[in-house]
């Protein structure tokens, strides 16, 4: 039991207090135990093992603990380094739970849900983010979890130990949707002592996790087993990425490049391979370099272009009087751009150097533009503009995920 004089309190001092307790009762009692039983390591939740971060938050009536970095990890590391945050609301009349999540419910019901001792797999929306998901298209079917909708305030029960696993929380704003996931939370009860008229003071007790070691050390963190639900819940987060008007087109376009996550483009544009970023250099004529976002790579040999723009545009796709409609100036820039990549590769010496250097053929590909939303193509006008333009497609991101989505299902 840490007993600590609330009127004295450092936080960072009990923050690494706290820590230096969780390492000698917890941490590496369980490093030890899986250096012993060497088949546990690549099975046991890797942020537990070698953290990228841990943090501390202080309330009223709990300590939290979060942890966060891989899911798995392929060997033990000692001396692993991380970093160390900490948050005080122990001063304010706040959830502690809620300012952890980091945004407010806002469910129609005014008590909050105390939780239970251990919950896994949470999908925990407020009534704008359920709504920004749906809008989104966003598969609640994709994994296994316990949903609330309309939810009150969810919040640690009072003198109980409570730990969240593989929790997402969800709220939306105006630039879109917002995403917190909590991989690990535990909630250590504050015992609160007031009985000295001078001095407040206040414990809490880490022996809950000598009963845990053994038990977590076994624990498999919750990931999917089957291809589709492998798969869809990377979509989600691909979707939530894009939903936030905050994100650019290199978050969207470096999500897309990660392993991971490239079956998003070969699926949609039946690939076999995509390449990210390639310099393709002029040979026949002193040009500015190219860098297109995406070539994919088709069965055949040859390669096709992708190239993304944001999701959210507050502009006018198409212009002009009735039976002139044409698309807008910077659509228009945008289809330019793709048509540059098309330019380049009629040039014989540009197709021949590019084969040399990156070992696949590129010749009249076809070029897709994805930009924009569905409901920015209400009218089927912009259909006939495009039918101008050769080798072109313009696909919303709405197209793109439920051309991925659709073939789950074939």
């Amino acid at each position: 039991m840490t007993i600590v004089d609330e009127n004295c309190v450092d936080m960072k001092q009990l923050t690494h207090q706290v820590l230096e307790m969780l390492m000698q009762q917890y941490i590496t009692p369980m490093y030890h135990y899986v250096k012993d039983n060497p088949e546990l390591i690549k099975t046991v939740p890797g942020f537990l093992m070698n953290p990228e971060a841990i943090t501390v938050y202080l309330g009223k009536t709990h300590v939290g603990i979060e942890f966060e970095g891989p899911e798995f990890i392929e060997e033990l590391q000692s001396g692993t380094h991380f970093e160390l945050r900490y948050f005080d609301y122990s001063v304010e009349d706040c959830n502690l739970l809620e300012k952890i999540i980091g945004f407010e419910f806002d469910g129609t019901r005014s008590f909050s849900m105390p939780l239970p001792p251990v919950s896994q797999d949470l999908i925990f929306p407020t009534n704008k983010g359920f709504d920004k998901l749906l809008e989104l298209k966003w598969n609640f079917s994709a994994q296994n979890s316990i949903m609330g909708f309309n939810v009150p305030t969810p919040s640690a029960a009072d003198g109980q130990f409570t730990r969240i696993v593989n929790g997402l929380f969800f709220d939306a704003n105006d630039n879109g949707l917002i995403t917190r996931q909590i991989k690990w939370l535990d909630m250590i009860p504050i015992q609160f002592d007031g009985s000295d008229s001078k001095v407040d003071r206040f414990g809490f007790n880490l022996s809950v996790y000598k009963d845990l070691i053994q038990h977590d050390a076994h624990f498999v963190y919750p990931v999917p087993d089957e291809f589709k639900y492998i798969q869809l819940p990377k979509i989600n987060r691909f979707i939530e990425l894009w939903g936030n008007k905050e994100s650019s087109e290199v978050d969207i376009t470096s999500f897309i490049t990660k392993a991971d996550n490239q079956f998003i483009l070969t699926m949609k544009f039946g690939a076999t391979n995509i390449y990210s970023e390639l310099t393709c250099d002029w040979q026949s004529e002193k040009r500015k370099s190219l860098r297109p976002d995406f070539f994919v790579l088709q069965p055949n040999g040859y390669a096709d272009i992708v190239e993304f723009k944001l999701p959210n545009i507050s502009k006018s796709f198409v212009v002009g009087t009735e039976n002139r409609e044409t698309f807008s100036a910077w659509l228009n820039s945008y289809v330019s751009q793709t048509r540059v990549y098309a330019s380049y590769f009629d040039d014989p010496n540009n197709r021949r150097w590019f084969e040399e250097k990156f070992g696949f053929k590129v010749y009249k590909p076809k070029r897709y533009l994805v930009v924009g939303r569905r409901r920015d193509f209400k009218a089927d006008i912009w259909r006939e503009i495009q039918a101008d333009f050769r080798d072109l497609e313009i696909l919303t991101f709405d197209d793109l995920i439920d051309g991925v989505k659709a073939q789950f299902y074939q």
